[in-house]
């Protein structure tokens, strides 16, 4: 699989560091966007229509399309887009239905109870041969507690249904393999979902390469030349109907022949899409497998922070580890699992939901033992084989948990142990496995920022224009994401951004930082905001007072002991006059103390300087981020926010060193 243009280890073995090379014709436009924006894109330009019930986290992917619809979009065949909603999911799956039997080519967005809900309709459009591609945003179910965040359990939940289902771990897989799901899905008559984690995917602001319209025109081809209105007196059809005994059997085992197409299909547009863009997709990858003793098997964006621990298990600790990622769930590449398994040790299933009355394994694990019970008995097509390796079972990531690379270094020395057979990771449960070690594994040379507030404050905004900036005027890879749901209530709120000269594949809150912003001067009494600063970085304060006395003086004695002991240097600013003096909205002066931070970053940060830009160019380029976020509420809007990045960048002051180390 790949992600952006990026220079990567000799050890990777996709194609991506060659993905802008003139060899490629279509070799994408760069950009910085989330994963919902990026199956948009894709969606607003190939598909005729949506019928989505938009739910939490695949709301912003239906707001997006809706909106390109109220502006009179027009897809690539100059199609006007329709927006759909009725009254639930099930219905909205129903609208779908409705669409792709009259020959259209339609979409969706949903997560978590919004597909569950659709359950009864998914077996409808599959069994009426409907090329309907679904985008979901992977969501936990309530099976415990309300919980909006990333799992996997509603997936596993419609696995039976009858659709192909593939995987992105990325914000830019994400909008590469919605393509991919529709020039598949139309090939074989299937539909298929294309999937990515819920917020953690959906809503992580990275550096990404879009399709070029030229492109995805004739990669998918037009929808009048491609699909078939099963409603069209002229040509009758009969479809949906009722069958007894006599026929029902006969015709449901009779669509084996759909299914039994869509390996060579999935192959054929994989190997079409590398071929025009440099981006390697497959139905897995493996990583650093081919000698391995110890493997960890995954779906979804923690496979990435995997590739990373691999890297440095195998290059500082010198352990035979390897991660194999699988892009495809259905159909289930059995036969491709265990050649990439069979020779090692060991191998550990991650899965981000717990099915506990499954003795045998949650179900990514429970399917990939079945295939090794039919390889050691020769009923996978090859020559059998002769072990099995052990195999470890570990729930992790559940609800947007954080997955750490201590995480999957202890899952190694559990294999290593020949410890518990089934685990958890990430809590403090007898169950979980404690972790020895988390190094820092971000990119060398990278830069790394993480914000502090009560409440979001305009900061979980900020962050992202700050990625925009970062991304789009000086060029780098970003990545850039909040702990979601804290800011809307009010509650302690952490933001995260990470700018490096190559992809980030750490897919995990940022305990070592450059730069921690403290948004709210409650958080000061926290040992959080010092938490991870690395010597010799900075902190940055809001404060309303002006002279740096006061603002040393009154903060807690333990941050002073941890600000000199690190040699940190301590930044402050009133944030909150300054929202309050330039917002020509009452409204928008909260949300603009957080992009005052803006300011800060140009200050804290070398890019600015590096990119031998002028101070006009870098704010044209800072207003043409804050547009696309601001624009619509107005000139006068984007004019005052711009106004407050460059108090921030002039008012910041600087506590003295002498200050901070008198006695």
């Amino acid at each position: 699989m790949s992600t952006a243009a990026v220079s990567r280890s000799v050890h990777t073995p996709d194609a991506l560091e060659k993905v802008a090379e003139p060899k490629f014709q279509y070799p994408g436009i760069p950009t910085t966007c989330d994963g919902a924006e990026a199956v948009v894109h894709v969606e607003v330009n190939v598909a005729q229509a949506a019928g989505a019930y938009p739910i939490t986290s695949s709301t912003t992917m239906g707001g997006g399309f809706n909106a390109a619809v109220m502006n009179g979009y027009k897809n690539l065949w100059g199609d006007l887009l329709m927006f759909f909603e009725p009254e639930s999911e099930h219905s909205a799956a129903t609208v779908c239905e409705g669409f792709a039997v009259a020959g259209g080519r339609v979409t969706n967005f949903t997560s978590g109870q919004g597909l569950v809900l659709m359950k009864e309709v998914l077996y409808t459009i599959s069994g009426k041969r409907l090329p309907v591609v679904m985008n979901i945003g992977a969501r936990a179910l309530t099976s415990q507690g309300l919980n909006v965040h990333a799992g996997h359990d509603d997936l596993m939940s419609v696995a039976d249904v009858g659709w192909g289902m593939l995987f992105g771990r990325n914000a830019q897989e994400a909008g590469d393999l919605c393509l991919i799901c529709r020039r598949a899905a139309e090939a074989s008559q299937t539909p298929f979902f294309n999937v990515q984690d819920g917020f953690l995917t959906t809503h992580t602001v990275e550096s990404v390469r879009l399709p070029e319209k030229e492109f995805m025109k004739e990669y998918i081809g037009s929808p009048k030349d491609k699909l078939i209105n099963l409603m069209d007196p002229a040509n009758p059809m009969m479809s949906g109907v009722v069958q007894n005994q006599d026929s029902y059997m006969k015709g449901k085992i009779a669509q084996r022949w759909y299914y039994d197409r869509i390996d060579a299909i999935l192959e054929e547009c994989f190997e079409e899409f590398t071929s025009k863009t440099g981006r390697k997709y497959d139905f897995m990858e493996p990583y650093r497998c081919e000698d391995a003793e110890y493997i960890l098997v995954g779906m979804g964006s923690y496979m990435e922070t995997a590739k990373a621990t691999i890297d440095y298990l195998r290059d500082k600790k010198g352990v035979k580890a390897g991660c194999l990622n699988l892009c495809v769930f259905r159909p289930f590449p059995a036969v491709r699992i265990v050649n990439a398994l069979k020779n090692c040790k060991a191998f550990t299933v991650y899965e981000r939901l717990d099915d506990p009355l499954s003795t045998t394994g949650n179900h990514l694990t429970r399917e990939i033992k079945a295939a090794f019970c039919d390889a050691i008995n020769g009923q996978l097509g090859h020559t059998p084989i002769d072990r099995i390796p052990k195999v470890y079972g570990c729930a992790a990531g559940l609800g947007s948990r954080d997955v750490r690379p201590g995480d999957v270094i202890a899952s190694v020395q559990n294999m290593i142990a020949d410890g518990q057979d089934f685990y958890c990771v990430g809590i403090d449960h007898p169950l979980a496995l404690k972790r020895a070690e988390d190094p820092d594994l971000r990119p060398k040379g990278g830069f790394s920022m993480r914000c502090h507030s009560v409440g979001g404050f305009g900061s979980v905004t900020t962050n992202k224009v700050i990625a925009t900036i970062a991304g789009d005027i000086f060029g780098k890879d970003v990545q850039a994401y909040p702990k979601y749901g804290s800011e809307k209530k009010g509650l302690p709120t952490t933001s995260y951004l990470t700018i490096a000269d190559g992809h980030i594949y750490m897919h995990s809150e940022l305990e070592h930082v450059d730069v921690s912003c403290v948004v709210d001067p409650t958080a000061y009494l926290s040992h959080e905001p010092l938490s991870g600063l690395l010597p010799g970085g900075a902190l940055y304060l809001q404060s309303p007072y002006t002279d740096s006395a006061d603002v040393w003086m009154r903060l807690p004695e333990f941050n002073k002991r941890a600000i000199r002991d690190k040699k940190l240097r301590v930044f402050h600013c009133d944030m909150v006059k300054i929202a309050r003096e330039v917002a020509s909205e009452a409204d928008l002066q909260m949300r603009m103390q957080g992009i005052v931070l803006l300011g800060a970053f140009l200050r804290l940060t070398p890019y600015a300087k590096e990119s031998e830009m002028s101070d006009e160019q870098v704010y044209a380029g800072v207003e043409k981020a804050l547009r696309k976020y601001f624009g619509k509420r107005g000139d006068q809007v984007v004019q005052d926010n711009l106004t407050c990045v460059k108090r921030g960048y002039g008012e910041m002051k600087e506590i003295p060193q002498g200050l901070i180390h008198a006695k």
